[in-house]
């Protein structure tokens, strides 16, 4: 059965921002507004649509990203609203990698906040189009054009508004249109459901011009004939200009800037235009190209092989495990069987569902440029490729995710729980790549690792209510590292014989530091078969074994180049085992020559809060050995960033409130890790030799 709707009326957007800009009150109003619902939800009272979660409703904040399709002005727009916090990176990581544009929200307020940053650089990694909406021009220190210079300033883009507002704070009334020229005015009898286009006031007509002025030379810019005809004083059309700024968003050169207040329901109709004027169909994205493979591509139509990416996975209650796919090119239909191609395994496809938050639609058949669910994809991961059987394999570019900074032990409450729990602890990890669960074989803890207090918080808590498994919970411990810091050379030999066949390995290598983030690396630089090539991977092994748990305190080792140079091996008694040992032993007595230090996760921390409480705020962050990088004055209120170890941070949202009798709030994110100052480290060092029974 053909399509029902042509691809180049389809947008697949999400909606990206800093937590509590707004995000899911913009959503409820989109899908309102598009007739998808008929009575909209808000956070503050629990009845959003797209936080369908328990927990999301009680804590008013987006835990995992919601899809959900409607319609706008004849196009299908396939809208993911996504988290805010910074615990939940996964979700914003993988909603990117899929998406064709996106809807940048800030508000008028705050502006351009940390977790903003954040996701800004995101999608710029994925090269994703953006319009921006600033929400919230109905709060007390709304400020559009300061967000404005924001946005151009802190994220470096080129923003150039669309809409500029009629009023601010309580005195926010509409916007003007500055393509059409007009004032629109938004009924409050109707929740802004119908809006009348007037003349723009007399005493905003000459900032109008100026701003219109100021759109066209910017969309001239990005299209040599448009701007001919600005230099000339030729009239330009609407339609030249939507066309101009569509070019220029899609090449990522413009930043369309709307405003408004989800809340108040101003301003999301013309967000809503923007979304289909400028942002591209999936038409108007390239071939996908095989990662593996350059040569092999995929165009996005329906007539091609079948490609898609799976982004997401869930576990639903009636039917099992979900996998959120978007489908790149071909069709995808139900009961068919297709090819994982990342690992290799042939899948059918079970039942075929477009989501709408939590609740389900099923369907037959899916198109190039859609996204959707499908039961029956049991051995698919997130990241991995499904495609076509019937000609060459495709692998897509899968999905890189941040590395868990936080770590707790967690037992069953009752001891017949252990398998219970085991299987609630892999759906969980199945759905969400930034958790990780491992057993600590000495202490008999399962460890579960994830982005921070809260993600691991809210992890427990789904294990409970979606699994009937309450687990006891220890303090949370920071992911330290160690690297060494200082060159070293040596040789080991691993000599056994016990009668019979004995084991023989000698291995020459070097170790040298690399520079932060840079990893691990392990060059081969044996000459003239001292080593037999087929023995080369079995000392990588023994190096890698050792570092992960590293020798000098036992956490993982990070950044080392490790160089293999020389060595012998003997005819009988050479053995992948005897040279993984070698290559671990050796590395072990280089690491511990090599000057090793322990690395903490430090944090970037923003904390806002009145004027009045400054001086016990920077207090509170400098006492956790933080070091202050700024401070501003936004929307009335003191703004403080610094950076703070991860360590020191435990229970600082409580500290916050009591500090400023409730006024202040703060965010942080994992910036990078640093060396540890010796006299913690030693503490440190100690606490967990014993632990771990390191001597």
């Amino acid at each position: 059965m053909p399509r029902t709707y042509p691809l180049t009326k389809v947008r697949n957007i999400g909606i990206m921002a800093h937590i509590d800009a707004g995000k899911t009150t913009v959503s409820e109003r989109i899908l309102f507004y598009s007739g998808k619902i008929h009575k909209i939800g808000e956070v503050h009272d629990g009845g959003a649509v797209m936080d369908w979660m328990d927990q999301e409703q009680e804590r008013g904040i987006t835990i995992t990203s919601a899809a959900t399709t409607t319609s706008w002005a004849g196009h299908t727009i396939q809208l993911i609203d996504t988290p805010g916090h910074v615990d939940f990176t996964a979700e914003v990581e993988r909603s990117l990698r899929v998406l064709d544009g996106a809807v940048a929200l800030y508000c008028a307020v705050g502006g351009v906040q940390p977790q903003s940053e954040q996701v800004w650089r995101q999608s710029e990694k994925y090269a994703v189009p953006k319009i921006a909406f600033i929400n919230k021009m109905d709060r007390v220190g709304a400020d559009f054009f300061g967000v404005v210079e924001e946005l151009q300033e802190t994220l470096n883009a080129n923003a150039v508004p669309v809409v500029i507002p009629i009023g601010k704070e309580e005195k926010f009334a509409g916007v003007i249109d500055l393509i059409a020229m007009k004032a629109v005015y938004y009924s409050e009898k109707d929740k802004g459901v119908t809006f009348t286009e007037e003349e723009i006031p007399a005493e905003l007509v000459e900032e109008a011009k100026t701003w219109r002025a100021n759109l066209i030379e910017k969309a001239a810019e990005q299209d040599d004939a448009l701007l001919e005809k600005f230099f000339g004083g030729i009239e330009i059309s609407n339609a030249e200009i939507i066309d101009a700024v569509r070019k220029a968003t899609m090449a990522r050169k413009m930043i369309p800037v709307y405003c408004g207040s989800g809340f108040k329901n101003k301003g999301i109709q013309r967000m809503l235009d923007g979304v289909v004027n400028f942002l591209p169909s999936p038409l108007d994205q390239p071939p996908v190209i095989n990662a593996k493979d350059p040569s092999v591509s995929r165009k996005p139509e329906d007539t091609e092989p079948f490609a898609g990416l799976a982004f997401k996975i869930m576990t639903d209650k009636h039917m099992g495990k979900l996998t959120f796919v978007r489908i790149y090119s071909g069709i995808l239909q139900q009961g068919t069987v297709v090819l994982n191609s990342s690992r290799g395994k042939e899948q059918r496809i079970g039942r075929l569902i477009r989501m709408h938050a939590n609740r389900q639609e099923q369907i037959t058949e899916a198109y190039a440029g859609d996204i959707v669910a499908v039961a029956g994809l049991s051995e698919t991961r997130t990241g991995d490729t499904i495609c076509t059987m019937d000609v060459k394999p495709v692998i897509l570019e899968s999905i890189e995710f941040p590395t868990p900074v936080m770590s707790i032990s967690v037992k069953p409450a009752n001891r017949g729980e252990s398998d219970k729990m085991g299987v609630a602890l892999r759906a969980l990890a199945d759905e969400d790549p930034t958790f990780l669960v491992s057993f600590d074989q000495e202490t008999g803890e399962t460890i579960l690792s994830g982005m921070g207090e809260l993600h691991l918080e809210v992890l427990v808590e789904r294990m409970k209510r979606e699994f009937s498994v309450i687990g006891e919970v220890g303090r949370p411990e920071v992911a330290y590292r160690e690297t060494g810091t200082a060159a070293q050379q040596g040789s080991y030999k691993h000599i056994k014989q016990t009668g019979g066949r004995g084991q023989y390995a000698h291995v020459v290598m070097s170790l040298e530091p690399q520079g932060p983030g840079k990893g691990f690396s392990f060059v081969n630089e044996v000459k003239g078969g001292n080593i037999p090539s087929n023995f080369i991977p079995s000392v990588e092994k023994g190096v890698i074994h050792a570092m992960t748990r590293g020798p000098f305190a036992g956490y993982p080792v990070v950044d080392m180049l490790v160089t293999l140079i020389d060595g012998s091996y003997h005819d009988v008694d050479s053995s992948d085992f005897a040279f993984q040992e070698a290559g671990r032993a050796c590395f072990k007595e280089l690491f511990l020559k090599s000057a090793p230090q322990i690395l903490e996760p430090v944090m970037g921390v923003e904390v806002t809060c009145p004027e009045d409480y400054m001086g016990p705020v920077t207090g509170s962050v400098c006492s956790r050995r933080g070091r202050i990088d700024s401070m501003e004055t936004k929307g009335g209120d003191k703004m403080i960033r610094g950076f703070v170890p991860l360590n020191d941070m435990f229970g600082y949202s409580n500290s916050v409130r009591s500090l400023t009798q409730g006024r202040g709030s703060f965010t942080m994110q994992f910036e990078r890790y640093e060396a540890v100052p010796f006299g913690i480290a030693e503490e440190i060092i100690e606490k967990q030799r014993a632990a771990n029974k390191i001597r």
